[in-house]
């Protein structure tokens, strides 16, 4: 169905009229490529409306110009054929001199490069269609005139200037910007005509034939009898109840094709082809993918049309298209070889096609049109304007990725300066953040560089560098690959210093034995002097940070630090400082105040608002957060947050999330810890291994705190799919892993665990009781066992481990713990000694833990209450929510008493559900039992612990459960 035609299409029926009374006619359709023009020839014989009308049809093509008369000899074929053979031979008898066209026995002696037909042919062809149309109006259809062979088009503007007295309509196409619709004989034909010029469908037209296209009146539900009731039905089904807002969905799909489109029949029509092909009825989700579309057969249509061009046009839309539509025209033009008068040319071809909606923009209408284009041009064509258009923006003074983007389509470039571009584009890449299109630019630039050439090696660090952030095994081959073209051992250092070992992920056990070599060859520090020395000091702090876990080295790192003279002045003497304080704090080798004063000298020295990949940052973390002195560290981390982003909260890295959540974590500030280290695990899964074990440690060590089950599963969810390296995250999963089991009724395999976790810390050497506290964990699950002579060496040794660390908060917790185990005026000193070292901690949520036993064991009085009423504000204030009105001691058991122990092992899993907000029917399933099984376990745990229901008992669980922190 035809629409936005109706002027053209009563231009053509008058015209009709009047050749039935005598008077000829000669129009001309015209427009750009896909307008619609042979579309619309093809239906002017079937709207005749009850004319009398003979119809002689030609299609001129390109392959037939050399064809004398081939368009002349379709058009009579279309009577000659239908003819019987007697009938024929009578009527080319009356042809004339017409005859040596139309025969075919006499057509093979006819010249095609004879100086043209002799008036008497085009006489006696004239003088036949004047016979034809004596008793009936013909109709003689021409498409694309453009191609018409040359002695065709002297009888076509032989008969166009000889129509009176014939009763013939005469209608031509002719495309706009065809070279061929500006040859002479063309012009004379079109001169003579009635130009009628197709323009873009509206809106309206469009809306129209996407209805038409995505309706079908033959389908079950929508064929009546009647044929305009099967069309309204087939309307209104169009836009029936499957959208969910009809009208909006249907204007909004049809204005996008229309926009997509840009009103040209052929674009939408080969649009909806293939959005028919995948839906019935397109929705609103649809207009995103027509305005993204790239029908292949709309761009094999084009590439036709582009092959019949001249070849400026092609070059200029060749160039328009490696240079990425660039809008200027200048740097298409000299791509092309044009000048600017050519230039101007061409693009006005192209727009006249209607292939450039504007002929002074080097763009397209459509990308389709950009893939025919490309589509065009063979695999060797590409690459050599690819290199032009290289020369040619950089001549122009393109910035460096513009340049880098033809490079990188070319597989080897003879440009002196491409080296240099490429380099120069992957540093605005990184600058950037694109670190992997930074790594594309420069495996280019290696292309380009022999083996031998001592740039390679600068072009090897320079790519392992981009691709530290996420190929950490493609950095560490090309460091490798770097250092022996390398020519002093300084520069080989410096490459090394590049590998991806940085503070959060130690180094592999290749980098390792790359840096143990290096460093070999550079030599002591303590001998070096300069920027030697720096690398020296860079270079021993990345091995013994890798050789942490060695409890040898370990020890080794402890003696090194108490021996040298403590420097803070430059990066090297910062990270070899940091990297021992790390291995002091891990070993708790030394004392905690006095390693918490040398991180905060680093501190001060190391910018809050830039943080390098090789920051030192974790492993002050480490250090603090170990010493029970991280309120230095949260200032400077709160400094670095505004001065990055001092408009307001920011999308900051994992390390930097992680970082937080440990900093909250000691200070007891539960909802903040676990508010930052889910955003770090948010950000390692979206970021890449970078922080991914501080995150595990994190949200675990939140989880485990928190006593919050669903987080637990689900960081060890997250682990056996996403397994992180470090020891540490791998011993706060062991923890978390232990918690499960117990929480499963199982505490003898939770045991087992946790002292599994414990024996491969001490292997290790990692001895901190802050850090590493699994001892508190295990004394609880050999309580819950009965094993109290267990529970008491246990808690001895934690007690040891923290008076001989030194930190407030371990030496309180082991405190505390000690008086649950010891009973009656023992306990209460133990408790008062635990309030009153805990004070000097920065962990509150412990503090309230000590008030809350302390309160406990006082019983009544005023003292008591006091001491519960503080407990229960900074409970409050760290999220932990615990009550200060129940009675101290609960009836059903005896003050100190673990609930563990006045529990059965039954009621302690039903209790446990209960705190994680289970229902009496979802604990049932969970368990498989009945629910009256459920209220039984409720009812004996609600006896023996003296209180009322469930609120009740989540917040004794809740207070019930030693703190676990990293």
């Amino acid at each position: 169905m035809l629409h936005d035609r109706d002027t053209e299409l009563a231009a053509v029926r008058r015209a009709l009229c009047d050749a039935d009374g005598g008077r000829s006619s000669h129009l001309l359709l015209t427009g750009p490529f896909g307008i619609g023009r042979s579309a619309l020839l093809r239906a002017l014989p079937g709207r005749a409306d009850g004319l009398r009308v003979r119809v002689l049809r030609a299609d001129a093509a390109p392959m037939e110009q050399d064809f004398a008369f081939g368009v002349v000899r379709q058009l009579f074929d279309s009577l000659l054929t239908v003819l019987p053979a007697d009938a024929r031979e009578r009527w080319l008898a009356r042809a004339g001199a017409a005859r040596t066209v139309l025969d075919d026995h006499v057509l093979g002696a006819q010249d095609p490069a004879g100086a043209g037909p002799a008036a008497t042919v085009l006489a006696d062809l004239r003088r036949l269609l004047a016979e034809l149309s004596a008793d009936t109006p013909l109709l003689l259809l021409v498409d694309d005139l453009q191609w018409a062979d040359g002695p065709s088009l002297r009888w076509l503007a032989h008969l166009t200037a000889r129509l009176e007295g014939l009763r013939v309509v005469v209608v031509c196409t002719l495309r706009d910007g065809d070279e061929g619709s500006w040859h002479p004989l063309v012009r004379e034909v079109a001169d003579t005509a009635r130009e009628l010029r197709l323009t873009a469908l509206s809106p309206t037209a469009t809306r129209a034939l996407v209805r038409d296209r995505f309706t079908d009146p033959a389908h079950p539900d929508t064929a009546e009898a009647d044929p305009a009731r099967a069309q309204a039905t087939a309307d209104a089904e169009f836009a029936d109840a499957e959208f969910a807002d009809a009208e909006f969905a249907e204007a909004e799909f049809a204005d996008a094709c229309h926009r997509a489109a840009a009103g040209n029949p052929l674009f939408l029509v080969s649009l909806l082809d293939v959005l028919a092909a995948s839906t019935a009825r397109p929705t609103a989700a649809h207009a995103e993918t027509a305005r993204t579309l790239r029908p292949g057969r709309l761009r094999d249509r084009i590439v036709t049309c582009l092959r019949t061009q001249s070849t400026p046009v092609r070059d200029l839309a060749a160039a328009i298209a490696t240079l990425g539509e660039p809008g200027d025209t200048a740097p298409a033009g000299r791509l092309a070889g044009l000048d600017p008068v050519g230039c101007a040319a061409a693009l006005r071809a192209l727009h006249h096609l209607g292939l450039l909606p504007d002929p002074h923009r080097a763009a397209f209408v459509h990308p389709v049109v950009r893939d025919a284009v490309e589509a065009s041009m063979s695999a060797g064509e590409r690459q050599r304007r690819h290199e032009g258009a290289a020369a040619v923006l950089y001549d122009a003074g393109r910035p460096a990725e513009e340049v880098a983007a033809q490079l990188m389509a070319v597989a080897a470039s003879r440009h002196p300066w491409s080296g240099a571009v490429l380099r120069g584009a992957a540093d605005t890449a990184l600058r950037r953040g694109e670190a992997v299109l930074a790594a594309r630019y420069l495996r280019r630039a290696l292309l380009d560089v022999p083996d031998g050439d001592p740039e390679r090696a600068r072009l090897l660090v320079e790519l392992a560098v981009a691709e530290r952030p996420f190929d950490r095994a493609a950095c560490e081959r090309h460091i490798a690959q770097a250092i022996p073209l390398l020519a002093t051992a300084r520069e080989r250092a410096a490459a090394a210093l590049q590998l991806p070992a940085n503070f959060l992920r130690a180094a592999s056990p290749a980098s390792a034995a790359l840096l143990r070599r290096v460093a070999g060859e550079l030599g002591d520090p303590d001998t070096l002097d300069g920027a030697a020395r720096e690398a020296a000091l860079r270079l021993e702090a990345r091995l013994r940070h890798a050789d942490c876990r060695d409890p040898a080295r370990l020890a080794d790192s402890i003696g090194r630090l108490g021996v040298m003279e403590p420097a803070v002045c430059s990066r090297g003497e910062r990270e070899l400082l940091a990297v021992l304080l790390h291995a002091a704090t891990l070993g708790a080798g030394r004392p905690a105040g006095e390693l918490a004063g040398l991180a905060e000298r680093i501190l001060e020295r190391e910018p809050a608002t830039v943080r390098s990949p090789h920051s030192v940052v974790p492993l002050l973390v480490t250090t603090l957060v170990g010493a029970d002195a991280p309120g230095a560290l949260e200032s400077w981390l709160s400094a670095g947050e505004r001065g990055r982003h001092p408009a307001g909260p920011a999308e900051d890295s994992a390390p930097g999330h992680a970082e937080q959540a440990l900093v909250h974590l000691a200070r007891g500030r539960l909802g903040l810890a676990r508010e930052h280290a889910e955003r770090a695990r948010l950000r390692a899964e979206a970021g890449g291994p970078e922080g991914d074990g501080l995150a595990t440690a994190a949200l675990a060590a939140v989880a485990l705190a928190a006593r919050d089950l669903p987080l637990g599963t689900k960081v060890l969810a997250d682990a056996d799919r996403r397994w992180p390296t470090g020891a540490a995250p791998a011993a706060m999963l062991g923890l978390l892993r232990a918690r499960q089991q117990a929480h499963r009724g199982d505490p003898s395999a939770a045991l087992d665990t946790v002292l599994a976790c414990g024996r491969e810390l001490e292997s290790a050497g990692w001895r901190n009781p802050v850090l590493f506290p699994w001892r508190p964990w295990a004394v609880g699950l050999a309580r819950q066992l009965g094993d109290a002579f267990a529970a008491r060496a246990l808690i001895t040794e934690e007690l040891a481990r923290a008076e001989a660390w030194g930190a407030p908060v371990a030496l309180g917790r082991a405190l505390r713990l000690q008086a649950a185990l010891a009973g009656g005026a023992r306990a209460v000193d133990l408790l008062r000694e635990s309030v009153e070292v805990l004070r000097r901690s920065a962990d509150e949520l412990e503090r309230a833990r000590a008030l809350r036993d302390l309160g406990r064991r006082l019983g009544g009085g005023a003292e008591a209450a006091a001491v519960r009423r503080e407990a229960a504000r900074l409970a409050a204030a760290c999220g932990a929510g615990w009550s200060d009105d129940r009675p101290a001691t609960a009836p059903g058991r005896e003050s100190g008493v673990p609930v563990d122990v006045v529990l059965t092992p039954s009621e302690r899993r039903v209790a446990d559900l209960v705190g994680h907000g289970l229902t009496n029917q979802e604990i049932a399933a969970e368990l498989r039992v009945s629910a009256r099984a459920v209220e039984k376990h409720l009812t004996n745990s609600y006896r023996k612990l003296g209180i009322s229901g469930r609120r009740e008992l989540v917040t004794v669980l809740c207070e019930a459960e030693p703190t676990v922190r990293v």
